[in-house]
C-alpha cells in the first residue's frame, strides 16, 4: 500500500512546534494526489492548514497508532522517524515512569533523576539467564547479554557508556559493573568483584566534580576491562583513563567545584591524621573556592571522605601510601594560595616568608628558594651563553598554576597504576568484558581544546557504531534469507580526516606547537589556509579566533585560545629539576626521565577493524593531542576486536527534575549519540519484523474461514498478507519472520481496527434488540395478567344477588348443626372404648411391676453375698500387693541412706586426706625450721673462727709494727720531729682499726642474738601447729568410730529388713521362683563381695611393697607410724582399707619428698656458707691491702724528708750514714711487706680453688639429687595411675552391683505386675490355668534375657514381639541392603508405605530389649551416616528424596510413639504401650534425625522448584489458557545477531497441574504425612505466585486487562486442583493472594477517585511500589483501552500514603516457610509385619 493512501481522515500526523519539538495533529479530510494543502485539526481545537509541494508532496510524518506508542523497542514502530521515536520515549518516561528503552542494539537510558527500587540483587537475579527481549529493557539485561555472549561465543564484549555530562553515565557504567560482580562470584578468598566495586568511589573522589551540568560529572573517560577465567567468573580488572581535565585543578566556572577529593580532605581537616597537612577550610584555598559554592546539596564530604579512605583500604592501598596521597593533596591546595606579586616592569616575586610556599616546601621535601627563582625567572639557552630572564606575574602564575597541574595529573595515573595492580589476582585471564564510560559530544557556548578532543572521540566512537550497525542488519537479512539492498548510511570519515589526517588540524597544531613563537592565532591562520576548501571546515563570520566543524551530530564552533597552551602542557625544566631532587620519594617518582610506554604496556594484540591514517611526524616530546590519538585508536582496536553493547544516556531536563521530559533538550541528544541514525537506518528497509506466530496471533481477526487453516500458519500468513497488501515490495517473508515496509504495521492495525470496530457494531446490534424484545415480552406478559383480573371481578359482580345470599347463608347453618350432631356420637364411642382398653392396660402394667419388683429383690440379696465375698478377695488381693510394694519401697529405702553413708564416709576420708596432707606440711615447716636453726648454728661458729682469725692476725701485725716504728723512733730521735708525727699517724690508723673489727664483732653478736630469738619463736609456733594437728587427728578418729556405729546400726536394720523380706515372701506363693531368684542374686552379692575382699587384699599388699619400695632403708617404726608395717594384720579388708591404704602410700611419698627436700635445702646452705666465706676473705684481703697502701705511703713521705734532710745537711757525714741506715731498713720493710702480700695472695688463691672444687661437687651432688627427684616423681606419677585404675576397678564393681541391684528391682517390679495380673486373671475360671502358663513362660523368658545379656537369643514363643534380631557383623549387611542399595522404583508397589523405617525400627527395639548401649549407638549413627550419604549421592533425584523423606520421619514419629512418654503414648493400643523401648533414651537421636529431615526437606523443595520453575512463567504468563481472547500483542523487538534462541517445549497451565500432580502421587505412594504434603504445596504455590507476579513487574507486555484475565484464570484452575486434591486446609491459595490482586487492578477501573480508594483498600498484599509500578507499566491491547494518567496513579499513591510496608518490588521467591513436621503415630502392630524376600534381608530374625 502505498503511503500517501494513509493520510486519511481521521489519522493523525506530526508537525514541527517551536516550543515541543513536535506536536500532533489530526486529518480533517482525506488527501488526493494533487492537493496542495493538507487540513489539520490541532490537539487544541485550532483548524490548521499545512502547504504541500502538489508536484512533490512532502507531507508530516505518519503518527504510529496509540497501541504501537510504548513500545519496549523504538525499531518496533510502524513509522520510524523523530517524533515518533521522541514521543515514545516521552510516555514511557513521563506516565509509565520507565527509563530503559531499547533501540535496536542501543540501550537508551533517561536520568530519572530520582532513587528507583530497580536495582536489587532480586533484580539482579531476575535477569540473570533471561534472553535480551524476553524482559523489560534494563542496564542489567545489557550486561547479561554481554556476560552470555562471552560464555557461549568465547568473545571479549564491550560496554560502551556514553552521554552527556550528568545524563548517567557513571551511574549506569557502576550497575553494569555490580551485576558482573553479584552473578559472577569469584569463588576465591580475595573477594575480586568487591575491590572491582570499591575502585569506582576512588576514581569518582579524585576524577569527578560538580558542573553546572551535573554534581558528579565524570571529568575523564574510563575503560575498565573486566577478567574473567574459564569457569568465567571474575578474576581480576585493569582500568585505563583518557583526557583527564587538568584545567579544573586550577580553575572552576561560576557555581562549579573542584574535584572531590579536595573538599573531602578540607571537611576532615580537624582529624589528627590531617594535622601535619594544616589544611583550611575550602573557602580559603584558591583552588577550591573559585567557583562560589563549596558544598553540594545532599552530599556530605565528611562521610564521603570515609568511605573513599575505606574503599582505599579494601584495595590494599595501604595508610602510608594514603598519607602520602593527601600529602601530595594538601601540598598542591598550598600551591594555589603561593601569592606571586609584580615587581615593576615584567618581573614578579614570590616572597620566601609566604607560609602556604613553606607548607608546600616541607610537604613535598622541596628546595624554597630553588621554587622561589624559577616560578618567577626562566632559562634561555642561546648558542653561546645561558640567560635567566624574570617573568611577568601572569606567566609566573601559570608556571604556579601548571606546576600543580602536573602533580595532580601524576598523582591521578598513580593511584589508577595501584588500583589496576590491586585489581589483578593470579590466574590466566579467559576473556574480558570492557565497559567503556566515556563524555558524550559536547557543544557549549565556548569551546575549547577539551570539547575538540572529547567530540573528536565521539566521531571515532560514532563510526565504529554505524559500521557495527550496518554490518548487524546484513547479518539479519542474511539470516532470513531476504535479498540484501545496499542501504545508504552517514559515514563520518571526512570528519575524523579532517581531525587526524596529514595536514589536518591535530597535524597542524602539533607542528604550530614546534615553534617558540607559535601562538593561536598563527595556528588558526594556518588552518583557514590549509583547510578552507574542506566543505566540514568554516571560517566564523563574525570572529576571527574561532573556526566551526560540522560534525555528525551537529556544527560546533571552537575558540582557538589556549589550544596550544593546553597541546603543549609545558612545565619549565628547572621546575621540573627541582620537583625531581624532592626529598620526598614518591613525589620524586613523578618526575623521573624514563620512556614510560603506559599505553602500550598492556594492550590487546588486535588488529583494527580498517587501517587507520598514519599521523605526520611528531617531535620527540609527544602532544596531548598526539598522546590522546594514541590512546584513542588502541581504543577502537580494543573495541573493534570485541563485540559492542551500547548504552546512551539522556539528560531528561537541565533543571535535574525528577521525571520531567525536556523535548528539545532530549531530540538534541538523540541526535547526538547515534540513535536516530539507527533509526534512519532501519526504516530504510523493513523496520517492522514479527515472527509468523505473533502475526497470526494478532491478525488472525482478519483470516477469513479458509485461510485460517491451523496445520500451516506460515502458509496462511502468506495468503493473508498477499490478499491484504497487493504491494510484494511493501513486505517480505524470511525464514522465521515477517519484514514490513514503514507505514504497513500501522495499515494493518487500521484494518483490524476497523474490523474489530465493525463487529463490535454488530454485537451492540443484537444486544441491544434483543434487550428491547426482551423488555417488551415482560411489559406483554404484565399487561396479559392485569386484564386476567380485571376481567374475572367484572365476572364475579354480575354473578352475586341478595336470594343467593341468603340461600348461601342457611346452607351454612345447616352444615354446622348436622356437623355438631355427627363428631357428639363419635366422641362418645371413642371415650367408652379408651376407658376399657386403660382398665385392662393398668392392670396388667401392675402385675408386671410386682414381679420385676420381686425379682430385683432376691437379686439384691445374692450380691450383697457375692460383693461381700469379691470385697474380701479384693481386700486380701490389695493387702498382699501393698505389702510387697512396701516391701521394695523400704528396701530402696534402705538402699538410699546405704549410698548417703557411703557418701559421707568418702566425704570424711576426703577430710583426713586433706588433714594428713596439711599434717605433712606442718611437719615439712617444722623440719625447715630445724634446717634455718642448723644453719644459723653454723653460721654462728663460722663467725666466730673468722672473728678469732681476724684477732691473731692483727696482733701479729700490731706487734710486727711496733716492732719496727720503736727501732725507727730510736733511730730518728735526734733528727726531726716528723717522725713522731708520723708514728702517731700509724698508731691513729692502728686504732680506727681495730674499733672496726670491735664493731664488727658486736654486729655479729647481734645477728646470733636475733637468730636464736627467731629460732625460738619459731619453735614455739611449730609446737602449737603439732598440738592442733594432734587435737584435729583425735576428733577425726572418734568422728570415724561413730561413723562406724552408724554403718553397724544400718547392717542391723538391714538384717530387720531382710528378716521382713522373708517373711513377706512366704505370702507369695503363686510365684516361688522369686524366692529362688533372691537366694541367686544373694549368693552373687557375696561372691562380688568376696572377690572384692581378695581385690582390695591384693591392692593392700601391692600397696605396701610399692611403699616400702620408696621408702628403701626407713626404720620400720615409719612402716608403722604410716600403718603399713606387714606385723599389723588385723585390718579388714573393705573399701576403708583401700582408703588407708591409699593414704599410708600418700605418707609414704610425702617422706620422701620432705627428705629430699632436706638433703636439697641441707647442699643449698653448705653452698651459701662457703660464698659467705669466700666473701669474707675478699674483704679481709682487701683491708690488708689497704694497709700495705697506707704503710707504702708513709714510707714515701719518710724517703722524701730524708732526701730533704740529705740535701739540706749533706755537710754531716753521721746523716748521710743515718740515712743509709734508714733506706736500707726501708728495703727490707719493703721486701717484707711483698712476701707477706704474696703469701697473703696464695693462700687466697688456695682459698678460692678449694671453695670452687667444694662448689662444683655439691651442684653436681645437687643434679644427682634432682635427678632422684625427677626418677621418684615418675614413680609417684606411676603409683598415682595404679590407685586410679584401683579406683577404676572399685567404681566398676560398684556399678555391677547397682545394675544386680536395679536388675533385682526390675524384677521385683515385674513380679508385682504379675501377681496383680494374676489375680484379675483368677475372677475368669474358664482361662485360669492357660493363662497362668504363659505368664510363667513370659517371666522364665524374661528372667533369662535379664541374666545372660551376652548368651544367644531366648527361645521363640509362640507370638512375635515385633523385633527383628541381627548380629554384630551383619550391621554393615543390614545398612547396605535397607538403605544404600534401596531404591524406590520396583519395590514399594507391593510394599507398605515406611517399611524401611520400621524394619530398621524393629531392629532399635530389639537392641535396646538386649540393653547392649554400644550396639545401639552404633546402629544409630550408621543410620543416620547412610542417610545423610544416600541424600549427598542423589540429591537431584526427586523420587529417592520425596522416599526418604517420608521414610526418616516415619522413623522419628517410631521412635517419639514408643519412647514412653506420656505425650506420644495417648493414642496407642495396649499392644503399643507394651512394646515401648525400656532401656534407653533416644531423644539426642530423635533430634539428630529431625535435622535431617529438615535438611532432606529443603534438598526436596528445591529439587522440584527446580523441576517447576521453567513452566511457572509460560504456563502462567504466556499462555493464553482462555480461547479467543488474545492477551499479548507483538512486541516486534529484533533479537541480538549472536543471540540463539533454542526452541523450548511449550508449557502451559495444564503443564504445572500435571507436575504438581506427579509430585503429589509420588508423596502419596511413600507415604507422606497429610500435614507435611500441606506444607510441601504451600511452598511451591508460594513460588509459582512470587516467580509470576516478579516476572509481571519487570514485562510491561505483561501488564494488560486481558492478561489480568488469563491469570485470574490459570489461578482458578490451581485453585480447583487443590479442591480436587482436597488440599485446602494448606492454605496455599492465600500464597496466591498479591498475584490474584495483581490481577484484579489489571482488570478494574482505573479513572476516577472511587478507583483509586478500591485500589488502595483492596490490594493489601501488594505494597505501594508494586502497585505504582502495575499501573505505570499497564498498556492496552486494543485501542477500545486507555492508558492509566500520572494523576490517577498520584491519587493511588497519596491514599495509601499513610499504609507502612516494605518497599520492595520483587517478592522473595527463594524464601522458605518455617517447616513443621507433625507427630503422627502409626496403627500398624510391628509384630504382623513380616520383611519382603526383595530386600534380601534372610540374615534378620523374628523375635
Amino acid at each position: 500500500m502505498a503511503l500517501l493512501e494513509l493520510y486519511t481522515q481521521y489519522n493523525r500526523v506530526w508537525i514541527p512546534d517551536a516550543d515541543h519539538v513536535w506536536k500532533s495533529a489530526e486529518i480533517r479530510r482525506d488527501f488526493r494526489f494533487g492537493d496542495n494543502v493538507l487540513e489539520l485539526l490541532l490537539e487544541d481545537g485550532t483548524e490548521y492548514s499545512h502547504p504541500v509541494d502538489p508536484s512533490k508532496p512532502q507531507l508530516p510524518p505518519l503518527r504510529n497508532p496509540d497501541i504501537l506508542v510504548g513500545e519496549n523497542d523504538l525499531t518496533a514502530l510502524s513509522y520510524l522517524h523523530e517524533p515518533a521515536v521522541l514521543h515514545n520515549l516521552k510516555v514511557r518516561f513521563v506516565e509509565s515512569r520507565i527509563i530503559y528503552t531499547y533501540c535496536g542494539i542501543i540501550l537508551v537510558a533517561v536520568n530519572p533523576y530520582k532513587q528507583l527500587h530497580i536495582y536489587g540483587d532480586a533484580i539482579i537475579h531476575a535477569y540473570s539467564g533471561q534472553n535480551m527481549g524476553d524482559m523489560d529493557p534494563h542496564i542489567f539485561a545489557v550486561a547479561e547479554e554481554a556476560y552470555k555472549q562471552m560464555a557461549r561465543n568465547h568473545k571479549n564484549q564491550s560496554i560502551i557508556v556514553s552521554g552527556e555530562s550528568g545524563a548517567g553515565k557513571t551511574v549506569s557504567a557502576r550497575y553494569a559493573m555490580r551485576y558482573f560482580a553479584v552473578v559472577s562470584k569469584s569463588g576465591s578468598k580475595t573477594r575480586v568483584e568487591d575491590k572491582v566495586l570499591a575502585s569506582n568511589p576512588v576514581t569518582e573522589a579524585i576524577g569527578n566534580a560538580k558542573t553546572t551540568r551535573n554534581d558528579n560529572s565524570s571529568r575523564f573517560g574510563k575503560y575498565t576491562e573486566i577478567s574473567f577465567d574459564r569457569k568465567f567468573r571474575i578474576i581480576g580488572a585493569n582500568m585505563r583513563t583518557y583526557l583527564l581535565e587538568k584545567s579544573r585543578v586550577v580553575f572552576q566556572a561560576e557555581n562549579e567545584r573542584n574535584y572531590h577529593i579536595f573538599y573531602q580532605m578540607c571537611s576532615c581537616a580537624h582529624l589528627a591524621e590531617f594535622k601535619n597537612l594544616r589544611l583550611l577550610s575550602a573557602d580559603k584555598f584558591q583552588y577550591t573556592c573559585m567557583g562560589g559554592d563549596i558544598t553540594i546539596e545532599g552530599v556530605d564530604d565528611k562521610k564521603d571522605m570515609e568511605e573513599t579512605r575505606r574503599t582505599f583500604s579494601l584495595l590494599g592501598l595501604k595508610e602510608d601510601f594514603q598519607s602520602d596521597v593527601f600529602k601530595v593533596l594538601a601540598a598542591v591546595l598550598h600551591l594555589g594560595n603561593v601569592e606571586i606579586k609584580t615587581s615593576g616592569g615584567d618581573k614578579s616575586s614570590v616572597p620566601l616568608s609566604d607560609p602556604h610556599l613553606l607548607v608546600f616546601c616541607e610537604l613535598l621535601g622541596v628546595s624554597a628558594e630553588g621554587l622561589v627563582r624559577w616560578l618567577s625567572h626562566r632559562r634561555i639557552v642561546l648558542v653561546a651563553e645561558t640567560v635567566v630572564k624574570p617573568v611577568s606575574k601572569e606567566k609566573a602564575t601559570n608556571a604556579r598554576d601548571a606546576l600543580a597541574k602536573q602533580i595532580y595529573a601524576h598523582l591521578f595515573d598513580c593511584i589508577i597504576t595501584r588500583i589496576n595492580t590491586a585489581l589483578q589476582v593470579p590466574g590466566k585471564q579467559h576473556a574480558f568484558i570492557g565497559v567503556l564510560d566515556i563524555y558524550g559530544f559536547e557543544t557549549f557556548d565556548i569551546n575549547s581544546f577539551e570539547q575538540f578532543c572529547i567530540n573528536y572521540a565521539n566521531e571515532k566512537l560514532q563510526q565504529q557504531f554505524n559500521l557495527h550497525v550496518f554490518k548487524l542488519e546484513q547479518e539479519e537479512y542474511m539470516r532470513e534469507d531476504i535479498p540484501w539492498t545496499l542501504i545508504d548510511f552517514y559515514d563520518n570519515q571526512p570528519v575524523i580526516d579532517l581531525i587526524e589526517a596529514k595536514m589536518g588540524i591535530l597535524d597542524l597544531l602539533d607542528e604550530e606547537c614546534l615553534f617558540p613563537q607559535g601562538t593561536d592565532r598563527s595556528w588558526l591562520q594556518k588552518l583557514f589556509n590549509y583547510l578552507d576548501a574542506n566543505p566540514l571546515f568554516e571560517k566564523p563570520r563574525l570572529s576571527n579566533e574561532a573556526f566551526v566543524i560540522q560534525h555528525f551530530a551537529d556544527k560546533v564552533e571552537y575558540q582557538c585560545k589556549g589550544f596550544l597552551e593546553k597541546n603543549r602542557d609545558t612545565l619549565y625544566e628547572e621546575v621540573v629539576d627541582i620537583m625531581r631532587a624532592s626529598k620526598f620519594p614518591f613525589l620524586a617518582n613523578f618526575f623521573q626521565e624514563e620512556e614510560r610506554g603506559a599505553l602500550n604496556s598492556r594492550g590487546i594484540k588486535v588488529r583494527p577493524a580498517r587501517p587507520g591514517v598514519k599521523a605526520a611526524n611528531k617531535q620527540l616530546r609527544a602532544s596531548v593531542g598526539d598522546k590522546f590519538s594514541s590512546s584513542l585508536s588502541l581504543l577502537m582496536e580494543t573495541l573493534n576486536a570485541t563485540t559492542p553493547h551500547y548504552v546512551r544516556c539522556i539528560k531528561p531536563n537541565d533543571e535535574k527534575l525528577a521525571f520531567e521530559y525536556d523535548s528539545r533538550r532530549v531530540v538534541q541528544q538523540l541526535r547526538a549519540c547515534g540513535v536516530l541514525e539507527t533509526i534512519r537506518i532501519s526504516a530504510q528497509s523493513y523496520p517492522s519484523r514479527w515472527t509468523y506466530n505473533e502475526f497470526y496471533s494478532r491478525y488472525s481477526i482478519l483470516m477469513s474461514p479458509q485461510e485460517a487453516d491451523l496445520s500451516d500458519k506460515k502458509q496462511t500468513c502468506k495468503n493473508v498478507l498477499q490478499r491484504l497488501i497487493q504491494d510484494p515490495n511493501q513486505y517480505k517473508f524470511g525464514r522465521t519472520k515477517i519484514f514490513f515496509r514503514a507505514g504497513q504495521v500501522a495499515y494493518l492495525e487500521k484494518l483490524r481496527l476497523d474490523r474489530l470496530r465493525g463487529a463490535c457494531v454488530t454485537i451492540q446490534k443484537r444486544v441491544r434488540g434483543w434487550s428491547q424484545r426482551r423488555k417488551y415480552l415482560r411489559m406483554r406478559e404484565a399487561a396479559i395478567i392485569l386484564q386476567q383480573y380485571i376481567r374475572g371481578e367484572k365476572t364475579v359482580r354480575k354473578t352475586v344477588s341478595p336470594a343467593t345470599l341468603k340461600q348461601g347463608w342457611a346452607a351454612l347453618v345447616i352444615q354446622r348443626h348436622w356437623r355438631g350432631y355427627r363428631m357428639r356420637q363419635i366422641y362418645q364411642v371413642v371415650r367408652l372404648a379408651s376407658v376399657t382398653i386403660q382398665a385392662f392396660t393398668r392392670g396388667w402394667m401392675a402385675r408386671k411391676q410386682y414381679k420385676k419388683m420381686m425379682k430385683e429383690q432376691k437379686a439384691l440379696v445374692l450380691q450383697k453375698y457375692a460383693r461381700a465375698w469379691l470385697a474380701r478377695r479384693r481386700f486380701q488381693t490389695m493387702r498382699r500387693l501393698v505389702q510387697n510394694v512396701q516391701l521394695s519401697f523400704r528396701v530402696q529405702q534402705l538402699r538410699k541412706k546405704i549410698e548417703e553413708q557411703s557418701k559421707e564416709n568418702c566425704g570424711l576420708l576426703e577430710r583426713l586426706t586433706t588433714l594428713a596432707t596439711t599434717h605433712s606440711q606442718t611437719m615439712e615447716k617444722l623440719q625447715g625450721v630445724e634446717v634455718k636453726l642448723e644453719k644459723s648454728t653454723n653460721l654462728k661458729a663460722s663467725v666466730e673462727a673468722r672473728e678469732k682469725k681476724a684477732q691473731e692476725e692483727a696482733d701479729v701485725v700490731t706487734a710486727k709494727l711496733q716492732k719496727e716504728i720503736n727501732a725507727l723512733n730510736v733511730q730518728k730521735e735526734s733528727l726531726k720531729r716528723e717522725f713522731e708525727v708520723a708514728t702517731l699517724k700509724d698508731k691513729e690508723n692502728f686504732d680506727d682499726i681495730k674499733r672496726s673489727l670491735l664493731e664488727e664483732k658486736e654486729y655479729e653478736a647481734r645477728l646470733r642474738k636475733i637468730a636464736e630469738n627467731n629460732n625460738e619463736i619459731q619453735r614455739q609456733d611449730h609446737e602449737k601447729e603439732v598440738d592442733a594437728l594432734k587435737e584435729e587427728i583425735r576428733t577425726l578418729k572418734e568422728e570415724r568410730v561413730s561413723l562406724l556405729r552408724r554403718i553397724e546400726e544400718a547392717g542391723l536394720v538391714n538384717a530387720d529388713l531382710q528378716e521382713q523380706i522373708t517373711q513377706l515372701t512366704k505370702h507369695v506363693k503363686t510365684i516361688p521362683e522369686l524366692r529362688r531368684d533372691l537366694n541367686n542374686l544373694q549368693n552373687q552379692r557375696n561372691n562380688m563381695d568376696r572377690k572384692m575382699k581378695q581385690q582390695s587384699e591384693q591392692a593392700k599388699v601391692k600397696m605396701s611393697a610399692i611403699t616400702r619400695q620408696l621408702l628403701g632403708g626407713v626404720v620400720v617404726e615409719e612402716e608403722v607410724l604410716l600403718g603399713l608395717s606387714p606385723d599389723d594384720p588385723e585390718k579388714i579388708c573393705e573399701v576403708e582399707d583401700m582408703m588407708a591404704a591409699f593414704d599410708g602410700l600418700q605418707k609414704a611419698t610425702r617422706l620422701m619428698e620432705t627428705r629430699q627436700k632436706e638433703q636439697k635445702e641441707k647442699y643449698e646452705t653448705q653452698v651459701e656458707g662457703f660464698k659467705f666465706k669466700v666473701d669474707h676473705l675478699q674483704n679481709e684481703n682487701s683491708k690488708l691491702q689497704n694497709l700495705f697502701q697506707e704503710k707504702s705511703n708513709v714510707n714515701e713521705n719518710i724517703r722524701q724528708e730524708v732526701s730533704r734532710l740529705s740535701s739540706e745537711n749533706s755537710v754531716i757525714p753521721e746523716l748521710k750514714l743515718q740515712v743509709s741506715d734508714l733506706q736500707r731498713q726501708k728495703q727490707e720493710l719493703e721486701a717484707h711487706a711483698e712476701e707477706q702480700s704474696r703469701e697473703l695472695a696464695g693462700k687466697t688463691e688456695e682459698i678460692t680453688n678449694v671453695l670452687q672444687k667444694q662448689i662444683k661437687e655439691e651442684g653436681s651432688q645437687r643434679r644427682h639429687l634432682e635427678e632422684k627427684a625427677e626418677e621418684l616423681e615418675e614413680q609417684k606419677r606411676e603409683l598415682q595411675e595404679q590407685v586410679e585404675e584401683l579406683k577404676e576397678e572399685d567404681d566398676h564393681l560398684k556399678r555391677q552391683l547397682l545394675m544386680e541391684s536395679e536388675a533385682k528391682s526390675k524384677l521385683r517390679q515385674e513380679t508385682s505386675r504379675l501377681m496383680a495380673e494374676n489375680m484379675d486373671f483368677e475372677e475368669q475360671l474358664d482361662h485360669k490355668d492357660r493363662l497362668i502358663k504363659k505368664l510363667q513362660k513370659q517371666i522364665k523368658s524374661l528372667e533369662t534375657s535379664q541374666k545372660a545379656k551376652q548368651t544367644s537369643a531366648p527361645a521363640v514363643p509362640k507370638d512375635f514381639l515385633g523385633m527383628l534380631e541381627y548380629k554384630r557383623e551383619d550391621e554393615a549387611r543390614l545398612i547396605q541392603n535397607i538403605i544404600l542399595e534401596l531404591k524406590p522404583k520396583g519395590v514399594v508397589v507391593g510394599m507398605i508405605p515406611g517399611m524401611p523405617a520400621y524394619i530398621l525400627f524393629m531392629c532399635v527395639r530389639h537392641v535396646d530389649y538386649l540393653n547392649d548401649e554400644a550396639k545401639l549407638k552404633s546402629l544409630m549413627n550408621a543410620i543416620i551416616g547412610a542417610v545423610k550419604k544416600v541424600i549427598m549421592s542423589y540429591h537431584k533425584d526427586f523420587e529417592l528424596l520425596s522416599f526418604w523423606l517420608s521414610n526418616t520421619l516415619h522413623l522419628l514419629n517410631c521412635l517419639k510413639q514408643y519412647s514412653g512418654e506420656e505425650e506420644f503414648m495417648k493414642q496407642n493400643t495396649p499392644r503399643q504401650k507394651k512394646n515401648c523401648l525400656q532401656n534407653f533414651d533416644l531423644s539426642e537421636h530423635r533430634q539428630i534425625l529431625s535435622d535431617l529431615a529438615i535438611h532432606i526437606y529443603h534438598q526436596f523443595i528445591s529439587v522440584m522448584e527446580k523441576s517447576l520453575n521453567p513452566a511457572i512463567v509460560p504456563g502462567m504468563l504466556e499462555h493464553e489458557s482462555l480461547q479467543g481472547i488474545s492477551s499479548m500483542k507483538p512486541t516486534g523487538f529484533r533479537k541480538r545477531s549472536d543471540s540463539i534462541y533454542e526452541d523450548s517445549d511449550t508449557y502451559t497451565i495444564s503443564s504445572i497441574i500435571q507436575q504438581l500432580s506427579a509430585f503429589l502421587s509420588v508423596m502419596s505412594q511413600h507415604g507422606m504425612e497429610q500435614g507435611l504434603i500441606r506444607q510441601v504445596v504451600k511452598q511451591l504455590f508460594f513460588m509459582v505466585g512470587s516467580t509470576t507476579l516478579n516476572n509481571m513487574m519487570l514485562r510491561k507486555d505483561m501488564c494488560s486487562c486481558r492478561k489480568g484475565m488469563q491469570i485470574r484464570c490459570n489461578i482458578s484452575y490451581l485453585e480447583e486442583w487443590l479442591k480436587e486434591k482436597e488440599l485446602q486446609s494448606s492454605n496455599a491459595i492465600d500464597t496466591l493472594k498479591p498475584l490474584s490482586q495483581a490481577a484484579w487492578l489489571l482488570q478494574v477501573s482505573k479513572s476516577t477517585d472511587g478507583d483509586a480508594k478500591d485500589i488502595a483498600e483492596k490490594c493489601t498484599e501488594l505494597n505501594t511500589v508494586q502497585i505504582v509500578k502495575i499501573l505505570n507499566s499497564y498498556t492496552p491491547i486494543d485501542d477500545f483501552e486507555k492508558r492509566v494518567s500520572s494523576s490517577f496513579v498520584r491519587k493511588v499513591q497519596s491514599s495509601r500514603h499513610d499504609r507502612e510496608g516494605y518497599t520492595h518490588l520483587m517478592l522473595d521467591s527463594d524464601y522458605r516457610f518455617q517447616v513443621t513436621f507433625p507427630f503422627c503415630p502409626t496403627s500398624q502392630a510391628l509384630e504382623l509385619l513380616q520383611v519382603p524376600n526383595s530386600l534380601h534381608l534372610g540374615f534378620l530374625t523374628r523375635i
